[in-house]
């Protein structure tokens, strides 16, 4: 019977006065679903996103060294050092500078008009090149 009573108390919803409420086990249960939609949307997107290509985003990357590095390896702490991160985590940050959803005063004029293509193209790039100089 207490293993019936414990069950019940993490049960996902609980009603008090009529009124429904979600527990802690929902709460936790409805967060997991949402992260995992959200995951999974992610990774729906990224199947759809262009191709990158690494050498056409090398040429691209020539303004881009004069902050993150020639090799993607940044000397100055204020500013990261690209290689080797995520291919997929390169494409949404430079969208989300491009596209105003991250703003950054010293980004803008270099994001603001390149293409989805050069996008994936600086990210295979980058991606590509060892962390370690």
């Amino acid at each position: 019977m207490s293993r019936l009573k414990a069950h019940r108390h993490w049960t996902r919803f609980r009603s008090v006065n009529g009124i429904r409420y979600l527990t802690l086990a929902g709460l936790c249960l409805a967060a997991t679903v949402l992260f995992r939609f959200d995951l999974d949307s992610t990774v729906v997107q990224a199947q759809a996103t262009l191709k990158g290509d690494p050498e056409q985003g090398k040429t691209k990357a020539a303004l881009c060294a004069a902050c993150h590095g020639v090799a993607g390896v940044s000397i100055n702490p204020l500013w990261p050092s690209l290689a080797g991160q995520q291919e997929l985590y390169l494409v949404k940050q430079i969208k989300a500078f491009r596209d105003g959803e991250r703003e950054e005063i010293t980004m803008q004029p270099f994001v603001q008009n390149l293409s989805d293509q050069d996008v994936a193209d600086l990210a295979a790039f980058y991606a590509g090149l060892s962390p370690c100089p």
